[in-house]
């Protein structure tokens, strides 16, 4: 952990990846830990939300309406019509929905006062969403084509004999490992790369003006400026992380449900 050594003697150590370890009761393995707390929060706020919007629905939306309706048509012809398409996309609305604002609250959570912490940059948090899309796009290619014939879809046709047994490898590593490693890991890797950056500026600058001399303390006015600065460009980057998400989940299932996938 790298340390900055200040004219008092003390020393400034950088947060890193045990921060995010912060158990409230308990430890190991079965403690109940701050990010579990928050993102039961986010689901008692959402839940909430949407059951009062849905019990005061009017012609003339107000405030709470208007943005539940907003990001409901967002993702269900922004997301999920365009890209599983006007046959099928439907029944995926409710899970792509689900996704999207589960996601997108739980990522703002890393700016909003008193809560600061992005859930998913626990990676076990984005592992569990990725395996509910994994399971939902093989069980809806299995359900429309068969076992026999979604897994002889993952091979192109036309080819070679020769060349098949490697190609359907390839192809089972992409859809079984690659795609969902890569779908968990981004969400994990930006959501956790993202609050530590805002924690290195933000509390750099606290040591430098609680614990600098003279002309140090005037570094402090950077920091917390960059400070600012990339937290607005972390909110640009949650969003775009909750859109990313959704967007591939999608791709994913449409992919399924193709002819050839």
């Amino acid at each position: 952990m790298s340390q900055l050594l200040a004219a008092d003697g003390e020393s400034f150590e950088a947060p890193g990846v045990a921060d995010f370890w912060q158990p409230l009761v308990g430890d190991g393995a079965f403690a109940i830990t701050r990010p579990m707390v928050v993102m039961a929060l986010s689901v008692v706020l959402i839940g909430g939300l949407l059951l009062l919007v849905a019990r005061r629905l009017s012609t003339v939306p107000g405030k709470a309406q208007f943005i539940v309706e907003g990001g409901y048509g967002f993702v269900r012809n922004g997301i999920a019509r365009d890209v599983i398409g006007s046959h099928d996309f439907r029944r995926f609305v409710p899970l792509l929905f689900t996704l999207f604002v589960l996601i997108l609250v739980n990522n703002l959570f890393g700016v909003v006062p008193f809560v600061q912490y992005p859930t998913f940059s626990r990676i076990g948090f984005a592992a569990a969403l990725t395996a509910v899309v994994l399971v939902t796009f093989h069980v809806v290619g299995i359900r429309r084509k068969g076992v026999g014939a979604y897994f002889r879809g993952l091979v192109p046709g036309g080819l070679p004999g020769w060349i098949v047994p490697f190609m359907f490898f390839l192809e089972l590593v992409t859809v079984f490992i690659t795609r969902p490693l890569t779908l968990g890991m981004r969400l994990f890797a930006n959501m956790f790369a993202g609050h530590l950056l805002l924690l290195v500026f933000i509390l750099g600058g606290e040591y430098l003006l609680l614990h600098g001399e003279g002309l140090t303390r005037l570094a402090s006015i950077p920091a917390f400026g960059l400070g600012i600065v990339m937290t607005f460009f972390e909110i640009l980057v949650q969003f775009l992380q909750a859109y990313v998400f959704v967007l591939l989940s999608a791709f994913y299932i449409a992919g399924a449900l193709a002819d050839e996938h």
